[in-house]
């Protein structure tokens, strides 16, 4: 499921702590959400007008709302949605009533893998079905458009049904000579047919039928309604016409160069196909696996440190690099295999009738044949190194853009791991996959930490009501053996294994020396750094952090410690214990992804946040959703009269900023304003 999504939850619950766990546990797997929480039929009405819900999660026990009346609540609403009940355990007769009775699936608490699978599950169904509505009314618009194409093109078209003329437009009539389509109906389009070329025509018609692989072009002479006859070309397509499968007939007078049309899908440098035809042909190839074909897989090469061999052998023999380089990879493709360039250096391959273990030989071939060659460039000889990305096809991922995704993702995490590697993605292996990179991480983590290869950046955080000094948020990264890594992809792996408190000292420890630094240039500044919830049981971390920064004899609240809402409201008790005594030492605290709770203000009662970073949600096209101002406008407002101050993340256009000012936000930040810079004294 895409993380970049926010899932819109109604809860139907007695307990505000069990929303607002199962709330944290959606955002500790990267989920956003949007919650809100009804108790009475009336409650669950404004709640269903106000956030339009994807969600309602159902608690059978609450007896303030019967299931059949929220039922025929949701059913009168009319939007789609899914209605998940909540439940301690599983009992035949609960589970027979409650889907009897309009729930779709079933939530076990103390589950919580179940759970999140569960609503996973239902919200990318719920998207699916959505996309399909959206995907059904393209289809009507491209049909009437369509329609209307087809009586103005030039070209003769015909749609046949059962090998009988249903549609043809007026170049059509006017090409075999018919006065109008009464004149064809129920006629055979193999009259349309010399008799010379009758049964090469009826055999096509019958593969086509079929569904086997036909020529897409066919040369013949056609015969017109006064027998005369003339050389066409005839393309052929399947099509529907009033909701009944079809073939689509194209008759031209002029035939097409074929060499002509080979020329134009190839790139001019490598011979490879284009861009285009890549394309086209993977979307064929995701077309015939949702149809059952197996054994196809698409792999995505490149060669190893590409921008270092161009910079060493000259821009101007790149090109004679990678004509070489595509000339290696074709020498092993087979008849129905096919290769073309889909970026500068990125050669995309798309393998067919090979099982698993052939197409890991494939691979293996590949890198070995050009590992072990030398490329002459030139007056240079070297030798390249490549790194190989794919995704095994199959009836699942039959979707262009999930399998490049797939494809491009086993790429980087081939490369991630220092070149002349491969990774293909196979949902049956993924586990142990991706055992085999957590291993491999956690070793770069600790080597990280002990030979200081964490890097620091920072984005500034612009004040809207002239606040004096200047303002920035640290932001972490690593050295990965192919470049910086950012930590959304090693945090996961550290905080499993408990490294996170080590990296926050790490990167305290860094500040506090940058802040020292700019204290002697008369440079103030205040940082704010993210904290990770393992750091709160750390007992050692505040009097350590204290004696730091009495050594730096830095001024009160020069460092603003913050974390999440949602993994404050898991921790409560050693958040609340660990920020008073932070601010015992001077310091201030800040609550990221506000505004995003059931009871967020609720939550200042015990956590005394001094900057709050309103959730991120509320950005997304702000200019275009004016019921997300509001509920900025009221955050603000709330919070000046608790004497707190707001922080607007991930700020991307000028229209936002203004709006902004106008709700009464403090400060502003995201990458329209300043993009992250490297960190220095």
């Amino acid at each position: 499921m895409k993380t970049d999504l926010v899932i819109k939850i109604l809860f139907i619950e007695k307990s505000v702590e069990d929303a607002e766990q199962i709330i944290s546990l959606l955002r500790n797997n990267g989920i956003a959400v949007r919650p809100a929480r009804a108790t009475q039929a009336e409650q669950v009405q404004s709640a269903l007008d106000e956030l339009g819900p994807d969600l309602v999660l159902f608690d059978p026990s609450i007896g303030s709302v019967e299931l059949r009346d929220l039922t025929r609540q949701l059913d009168a609403h009319g939007r789609d949605l899914s209605l998940i009940a909540l439940v301690a355990h599983l009992d035949n007769d609960e589970v027979t009533n409650l889907f009897a009775n309009g729930v779709r699936s079933i939530g076990l608490r103390p589950q919580p893998k179940q759970l999140m699978a569960v609503i996973q599950r239902e919200f990318e169904a719920l998207n699916t079905r959505r996309q399909l509505r959206r995907l059904e009314a393209a289809l009507r618009e491209s049909e009437r458009r369509c329609d209307a194409l087809l009586d103005s093109s030039t070209d003769a078209i015909a749609y046949v049904h059962e090998g009988m003329h249903v549609r043809a437009n007026q170049a059509y009539l006017e090409t075999f000579g018919y006065d109008s389509f009464e004149d064809l109906l129920g006629l055979p389009v193999l009259d349309m047919i010399s008799p010379s070329h009758a049964d090469e025509f009826k055999a096509t018609l019958k593969m086509l039928s079929r569904g086997e692989k036909a020529p897409n072009l066919l040369d013949l002479q056609a015969r017109r309604a006064d027998a005369a006859t003339f050389k066409a070309s005839v393309e052929f397509a399947h099509a529907t016409f009033e909701g009944e499968s079809c073939l689509q007939v194209v008759f031209r007078r002029q035939q097409i160069d074929p060499g002509m049309i080979e020329h134009l899908q190839r790139d001019p440098v490598t011979g490879l196909f284009n861009r285009a035809r890549t394309l086209e042909g993977i979307d064929q190839a995701v077309a015939a696996a949702a149809k059952g074909t197996k054994g196809q897989s698409l792999l995505l090469i490149e060669p190893d440190n590409w921008q270092s061999i161009v910079a060493g052998i000259g821009l101007g023999k790149a090109d004679e690099l990678l004509t070489a380089f595509a000339a290696r990879v074709q020498t092993l493709l087979g008849l129905e295999d096919s290769a073309g360039l889909l970026a500068e250096h990125t050669i995309g391959v798309t393998l067919h009738s090979r099982n698993d273990e052939s197409v890991k030989a494939w691979i293996a071939s590949l890198q070995q044949s050009i590992a072990s060659d030398i490329f002459d460039v030139g007056t240079r000889s070297i030798t390249v190194t490549t790194s190989i990305g794919g995704s095994l096809l199959g009836e699942k991922n039959a979707n262009t853009e999930l399998l490049l995704d797939q494809a491009s993702q086993a790429l980087r995490n081939a490369q991630s791991q220092g070149g002349n590697r491969s990774e293909l993605h196979d949902p049956a292996a993924r586990d142990k996959a991706d055992e085999e990179r957590e291993r491999y991480w956690l070793s770069l983590l600790k080597q990280a930490l002990i030979q200081n290869e964490f890097v620091l950046y920072h984005q500034q955080i612009i004040s809207l009501q002239d606040a004096e000094g200047e303002f920035s948020e640290i932001l972490l990264r690593m050295n990965g053996p192919q470049g910086e890594v950012l930590p959304g992809f090693f945090m996961p792996i550290a905080e499993k294994h408990n490294l996170t408190p080590a990296i926050d000292r790490w990167v305290l420890n860094q500040v506090i020396d940058t802040l020292r630094a700019r204290e002697r240039y008369n440079s103030p500044t205040t940082f704010f750094v993210k904290l990770t919830a393992g750091s709160l049981n750390d007992a050692t971390l505040l009097p350590w952090l204290g004696e730091r920064l009495k050594q730096a004899a830095l001024r009160h609240g020069q460092i603003v410690l913050e974390m999440t809402e949602s993994k404050v409201v898991t921790a409560l008790r050693p958040a609340q214990e660990f920020v008073n005594t932070w601010k015992q030492y001077g310091g201030h605290f800040a609550l990221e992804q506000f505004g995003s709770g059931l009871n967020s203000f609720q939550l200042l009662n015990h956590i005394d946040a001094d900057y709050l970073k309103i959730d991120r949600s509320y950005m997304a096209e702000l200019p275009q959703h004016p019921e997300n101002q509001k509920r900025v406008a009221e955050l603000c407002r709330q919070t000046h009269e608790m004497k707190r101050l707001t922080i607007a993340e991930w700020v991307e256009d000028a229209a936002s900023t203004s709006l902004l000012f106008a709700c009464g936000v403090d400060f502003v930040q995201g990458n329209f304003l300043q993009e992250p810079q490297r960190l220095h004294g």
